[in-house]
């Protein structure tokens, strides 16, 4: 597990609440599946059985994986006047288009909604820049000009 890990505020309660639903929701059905797959009997050729165990067991997983991060995260608030950070939005002109990022933690990412990682390339490129300033990113279809207008 990595230390340091940082969050948005939002991003903690996200994995919080992923944890409580775990806990409280779905861990107490799969246990009962288990339990019912279990009454049918003989468990050698039981394939729901065998199927709730392996579910169990990948359950657990992630929810010590939750409780690992949750204790070790630390939340970054908001960066003012110090350029793209963790939990700042930043607005970039990328050929001739506007296009608005949140720069998360690793695990919030979601690249789709323009949730983008401080670890990503783009992340990397954009952390500690200004409005202003250009940068260049290498990507599968080439290099990418962008040009921050804007961080909140």
């Amino acid at each position: 597990m990595k230390n340091n890990l940082k969050l948005t505020k939002s991003g903690l309660n996200d994995l919080k609440n992923e944890l409580a639903e775990l806990v409280n929701v779905k861990r107490p059905k799969l246990v009962d599946r288990l339990a019912y797959a279990r009454s049918q009997g003989d468990l050698s050729e039981n394939a729901d059985y065998q199927s709730a165990r392996e579910e169990l067991e990948f359950l657990d997983g992630r929810i010590d994986e939750l409780g690992e991060l949750i204790k070790t995260a630390s939340v970054v608030s908001q960066p003012t006047g110090s350029g793209v950070g963790v939990g700042t939005t930043v607005t970039v002109k990328v050929n001739n288009s506007k296009v608005v990022f949140n720069i998360v933690g690793e695990w919030e990412a979601d690249p789709i909604n323009k949730k983008i990682s401080h670890q990503s390339p783009l992340g990397l490129a954009l952390t500690g820049k200004k409005v202003g300033d250009k940068i260049e990113v290498e990507a599968p279809a080439g290099t990418i000009k962008y040009e921050i207008v804007n961080v909140e």
